[in-house]
């Protein structure tokens, strides 16, 4: 067992231990080492453990899949058997299929592993309502101080938004900011010094490229698939020129749109799809990118503090820190009231909103300024969208979150809120 002293509470844990109550089969992914074996092993506190990663154990499965959790599942008949790495038995999804298909009892398994085993279409419609699929992000901001998840998309689409009901913004300066996003939310990595954690980094992706992309593609060109990981660094938050990375990447589109479906299903990128309206044809379609762990792509673009420093590149920190938002407002969908779709939106006049979480009728328009001020102006897009433009038939509050301190109403539904309310003092 772990020491629980060095471990950070998941806030996954409480929908894993609720899921095992109404789901046979409970299937979290995420990326490796963000914290899946951790959370299923040590935080969860039931069921009977394996890895996958103990080659004599997969070995044993791969043999005889059926046979092997036959046996496994009769030892642990009132808790779940907990398989780690899942995704490394070709053999296991048909297994459990099998098993979860004679008997109707809630929480028979719980599996993790970086990409979904259960990616035959016929098994996994098979499985539809016996079956939960959660994913475990990289540690929010919240996670690291122990809080709660921040609820600032309820608040966001709620009848009457009052800043009283939002927590205290911790304070928190501009290198405060830098620092979480150099970090990034990798567990075992985070904490290192700024030189060990950018090696560390690299050799994650190294590995990720070397071990689980074989676990759901066949990818022929690994050289290929590194150069586009370092061109989605580079270009996070921002809408992809796939014709221009063809020709950086050296490989054709079919190739590099692959790519870009593995490296989703591995939780290394997300893709933020365009809101459209359905009024106009001068809105942009195009899909945004963001890198799901800010630290990761910092370490590839070799960046450090100083790289952000007034007199270097102003550019920067801008898109990082919009990819670090977004992920902490992905990460906190799950434990709001009101289910959320996330969407970015642009329109052909050049006016754009970084980030649309889209709630039945109502939209919460934001965007992310790497400043410590915010005027009136600011608002210029976020105001025609919701007054002129196509969000004038829903509800629609709009908020840039800043680097500032202050939580501040710039007229009717439109906010500053501080970045550091996403993990506030409540």
């Amino acid at each position: 067992m772990a020491d629980e002293r060095t471990i950070l509470p998941r806030h996954l844990s409480a929908e894993l231990k609720d899921a095992l109550t109404y789901a046979r089969v409970v299937n979290v992914v995420g990326a490796r080492q963000a914290g899946k074996t951790t959370l299923v092993r040590d935080i969860l506190q039931t069921g009977r453990f394996i890895t996958l990663d103990d080659e004599t154990v997969l070995e044993a499965i791969e043999d005889d899949p059926w046979g092997q959790l036959q046996r496994l599942t009769d030892e642990t008949f009132t808790v779940p058997l907990i398989i780690d790495e899942a995704q490394r038995s070709r053999k296991l999804a048909l297994a459990i299929k099998r098993l979860v298909d004679s008997s109707t009892r809630k929480g028979q398994f719980v599996l993790t592993g970086s990409s979904n085993i259960f990616s035959t279409r016929h098994v996994a419609d098979s499985l539809a309502g016996r079956m939960l699929t959660l994913t475990l992000w990289p540690l929010t901001a919240a996670e690291t101080l122990s809080r709660s998840p921040t609820r600032v998309l309820d608040w966001a689409v709620s009848a009457d938004p009052d800043l009283r009901k939002l927590p205290a913004p911790e304070p928190a300066i501009r290198t405060v900011y830098i620092d979480r996003v150099l970090k990034g939310g990798f567990p075992e990595i985070r904490d290192l010094d700024h030189r060990r954690r950018q090696r560390v980094y690299r050799e994650y992706v190294e590995s990720m490229v070397d071990r689980d992309v074989a676990d759901i593609a066949r990818i022929r060109k690994g050289d290929a698939l590194r150069r586009l990981i370092d061109q989605l660094a580079v270009r996070t938050a921002t809408e992809l020129n796939i014709a221009e990375l063809c020709e950086i990447v050296g490989a054709q589109r079919t190739t590099v749109e692959q790519y870009l479906d593995v490296l989703m299903r591995l939780s290394v990128v997300v893709k933020l799809g365009a809101w459209t309206s359905g009024e106009t044809r001068r809105e942009i379609k195009n899909a945004k990118y963001h890198f799901a762990d800010t630290g990761i792509a910092a370490a590839l673009r070799s960046l450090a503090p100083h790289s952000f420093d007034p007199d270097a590149d102003p550019t920067a920190f801008g898109g990082l820190l919009e990819s670090f938002v977004f992920a902490e407002l992905l990460r906190s969908a799950p434990y709001q009231t009101h289910g959320f779709r996330f969407y970015h939106w642009r329109d052909q006049r050049g006016r754009e909103i970084d980030i649309l979480a889209e709630s039945a009728h109502s939209l919460a328009a934001m965007e992310v300024k790497a400043s410590t001020s915010v005027s009136r102006g600011d608002f210029r897009h976020l105001r025609w969208f919701a007054e002129e433009g196509p969000g004038k038939a829903r509800s629609v509050t709009s908020i840039i979150f800043y680097l500032g301190e202050q939580k501040l109403q710039f007229g009717e539904r439109r906010y500053a809120l501080p970045a550091s309310c996403l993990w506030g003092i409540a």
